[in-house]
């Protein structure tokens, strides 16, 4: 999602913009990745042209974008103490971003190959190439 956001589509491999402009398919975000996204920016770690301020991102998610935020649960909070965290992976908003994925069944969509160390324990991981 933070292509979008941060005006970054030329970012988008050719199987992921397939996704994103394939009108059957339901466009979902976790409420963490957006609480992600949020802090990032707070501390200057990403910057938008068009969006200047936290919360200013917020809105575009849906009335721009179309994407549909999901709240996270106790029920994802359980499959995250089940996880099994590779050595090299200690992103905590990735392994909560992961669970949300694996509980919903949703197919994740990102450019940091660290997710596929997920796919054996269920998560359904599209690579980012960019």
């Amino acid at each position: 999602m933070s292509f979008l956001l941060l005006s970054e589509l030329d970012n988008i491999s050719h199987d992921v913009n397939h996704i994103l402009t394939d009108f059957n398919n339901h466009l979902l975000t976790s409420s963490i990745v957006v609480s992600e996204i949020l802090q990032l920016q707070r501390i200057g770690k990403i910057k938008s042209k068009k969006y200047k301020s936290a919360l200013s991102l917020h809105e575009p998610i849906k009335n721009e974008f179309y994407i549909k935020l999901l709240t996270y649960t106790k029920y994802h909070t359980k499959t995250l103490s089940k996880l099994t965290i590779p050595k090299n992976h200690n992103d905590p908003f990735d392994h909560a971003i992961i669970a949300h994925a694996i509980t919903e069944k949703l197919t994740l969509v990102s450019s940091d190959r660290k997710f596929q160390n997920y796919t054996a324990q269920g998560l359904d991981f599209v690579y980012n190439k960019r």
